[in-house]
């Protein structure tokens, strides 16, 4: 998931000043343009070969669980395939046959609506919209005259210009000539009409030739794709293609049988509402809706003009167009985002380009194709590390991490867009998963730039004014786990090593008692105080830490560092504190600064218990028993959730001897300060 935390480390020796050597612009570009140019022009000269090609892959994700069930029935392999196959082209060639019928079956019909258009056309000159037409022309008419006029006026007339001598016709009689062509031969005939028919028999046959070889050697092609990618580590990639190919499968499928649920329905309606050859057009419908974007345009369109063609009135006409109108919308809108999670993996723009990309190269076939192809291309990227760029070109996916893209937001100033990246993770995340998760690690980030000089103190307040805004526009929104879940397309075509949201579902504390029946002193203002350390950003995550808290019923109060700091802690208001939390985002050098600010905490506070959090759970103090032993501290968390969890903990343990049920609810939660298993002991 996220490489966020993979930063430079400030401790590498900065290089001697020296002047660079001279380069030439784009020396390192022009090897990559010069492989593109060449994929290309391969990709455009080939496709004779290559779209069978592509037909083929592309059939063989579809039929693959077909042979898979018939395996799993005890047939053997070769049988399976061979069934598998026959049965596809069964499937063609009844498509095949029905279409070629309802052609013939539209031909018959084609004088006739010729003559309906005419009269409609006839009808549309002679009503309003004909009068319009003759106004206009009247209009540009009338233009020309007053254009013409004053040359014609002023144009003086010579009275002995000789008039135009009449022409005479050709009085000789014109020969007629009449050309008759020879008849053609049995064989010239038979090639004439084979003509037009052996190249797309040509085309099925290597499909379905090539489809076979896919079958037979799946898993030694996928292991030579394996190999020509380079992988390092060929057990987790050939684990990684064999999970992309199964998630491919079902995504085909159920793309194929939601298209042709809507082709059915189209002819169904075509058919009821007497559109001629209802069979074609929903065919044609269910074909055209793997077009983005304008194939649902482009599916509407000749049944509309057929329509019109057959009703002399417009009625059926109008049913057609409401059918699609209909239609379409429930498809596009309800169904597909229930089934794909309001996405098939791809971006708007790659849909786009590939679209005009794919039809450039291969015609109409590339325009049928390039969805489906640029989904293997963005699986392939998200499953073998060297192709990853084809993710991020293409892919529906944020080219940042969250984390990155939420610090990015902080550093453009644009508070609006970071608000609108929460509410999207927060669909799938619980806020105090994503303040752990996203909001702390991406203030590490401003963090570890403020501490190298990157940020300027302009830029520190802009991020402070920011956090503190997202946090109050947060307030309202409870602790608790998301109602949705992904669609279909997030779970099959997401990476393994994704699939997960960038931050837990769940609650802090999953099974926090209800804030009702927390000690009294526990729900006053100000329990527990939220200290920030002396960092510029330590104060957002007490202010996150004391929102989290607030939440499960325990009263908070943020105090900032220069209210503890050595001149100013006597006068503390530190009133019935109860907990002392003190936030550290990252702790620079030795920790000495920490333990006398645990020190004066102590004195001022002699009954409090002090938890320290050290966001990073890497800092070198959790791995060091010693040091967390000098700093004098009662607990150490490594995130907000750990420390909502102490801070109920010590809340709970004040009454456990007073009720046994809450001192079995105090026995099973994990004990204070307890450093988590993931995090260094």
């Amino acid at each position: 998931m996220a490489r966020g935390g993979d930063r430079q480390s400030s401790l590498i020796p900065a290089a001697p000043a020296r002047i660079p050597a001279a380069e030439t612009p784009g020396r390192g570009f022009a090897l990559p343009l010069i492989v593109a140019a060449v994929i290309v022009a391969g990709l455009y000269f080939g496709r004779e070969i290559l779209i069978p090609i592509a037909i083929a892959v592309l059939l063989s994700f579809v039929l693959w669980p077909l042979v898979s069930l018939l395996r799993r029935l005890r047939l053997g392999r070769t049988a399976s395939i061979g069934l598998a196959v026959v049965t596809c082209i069964g499937i063609a060639a009844l498509l095949a046959g029905v279409i070629g019928m309802q052609l013939a079956d539209l031909g018959t019909g084609l004088p006739r609506y010729q003559r309906t258009i005419e009269r409609k056309l006839d009808n549309l000159k002679e009503g309003p919209v004909g009068a319009v037409a003759g106004y206009v022309r009247s209009i540009g008419r009338h233009l020309q005259q007053a254009g013409s006029m004053p040359e014609e006026k002023g144009k003086p007339q010579d009275p002995v210009a000789p008039r135009p001598e009449p022409q005479v016709q050709n009085p000789d009689k014109p020969v007629l000539v009449e050309v008759r062509e020879r008849g053609a031969s049995p064989v010239e005939l038979a090639e004439r009409l084979a003509t037009p028919v052996l190249g797309p028999l040509a085309t099925t046959g290597i499909v379905f030739v090539v489809l076979m070889f896919i079958l037979a050697q799946r898993e030694d092609l996928r292991d030579r794709l394996i190999r020509l990618a380079g992988s390092s580590d060929l057990h987790r990639t050939t684990a990684a293609m064999d999970d992309a190919a199964r998630r491919l499968s079902r995504f085909f499928l159920v793309q194929l049988a939601l298209n042709a649920s809507f082709g059915v329905a189209i002819g169904l309606g075509l058919w009821i509402i007497g559109v001629p050859s209802p069979i074609l057009w929903g065919i044609f419908s269910a074909l055209m809706r793997f077009v983005p974007y304008i194939g649902a345009f482009l599916s509407a369109l000749l049944p509309l003009v057929l329509a019109a063609a057959v009703d002399p009135g417009w009625n059926m006409v109008l049913a057609t167009a409401a059918l699609f109108l209909v239609l379409e919308p429930i498809v596009g809108h309800v169904i597909e985002p229930l089934l794909y999670g309001h996405s098939t993996g791809l971006s708007p723009f790659a849909v786009l380009v590939s679209a005009l990309f794919w039809t450039w190269l291969w015609g109409p076939v590339g325009l049928l194709l390039s969805t489906p192809l640029t989904v293997c291309l963005v699986v392939l990227g998200r499953h073998v590390d060297q192709l990853e760029f084809l993710d991020v070109l293409f892919g529906d996916r944020p080219a940042l991490t969250p984390v990155e893209n939420f610090y990015q937001r902080l550093l453009a100033d644009d508070p609006d867009e970071a608000q609108e990246l929460a509410e999207t993770i927060l669909s799938e995340c619980s806020l105090s998963s994503y303040y752990d998760d996203v909001v702390l690690k991406g203030l590490q980030l401003a963090a570890s730039d403020a501490r190298r000089g990157v940020l300027s103190e302009e830029q520190l307040d802009r991020i402070r004014t920011a956090i503190d805004q997202l946090v109050a526009d947060l307030a309202d929104r409870e602790d608790a786990k998301p109602a949705s879940q992904p669609g279909l397309a997030e779970r099959l075509l997401a990476r393994r090593d994704a699939d997960a949201p960038p931050c837990e579902a769940g609650p802090a504390v999953p099974d926090a008692p209800d804030p009702e029946t927390l000690p009294a002193p526990w729900r006053q203002k100000g329990a527990v105080l939220c200290v920030a350390g002396r960092g510029p950003l330590d104060e957002a995550a007490s202010t996150m830490l004391s929102q989290i808290l607030e939440k499960n019923g325990i009263g908070t109060r943020v105090v900032p560092f220069g209210a503890v700091s050595r001149s100013r802690i006597a006068d503390l208001d530190a009133g019935e504190a109860r907990m002392v939390c003190i936030s550290y985002l990252e702790i620079s050098g030795t920790p000495a600064h920490l333990r006398y600010l645990v020190q004066r905490v102590r004195r001022r506070l002699p009954q409090a218990r002090i938890l320290v959090g050290l966001w990073p759970a890497d800092d070198a103090v959790l791995a060091d028993p010693e040091a967390r032993t000098s700093l004098g501290a009662d607990d150490y968390v490594v995130s907000l959730r750990e420390g909502v969890e102490a801070c109920l903990k010590a809340a709970l343990a004040e009454e456990a001897t007073a009720s046994p049920p809450r001192r079995e609810a105090v026995a099973g939660m994990p004990r204070p300060g307890a450093i988590p298993a993931g995090a260094p002991a």
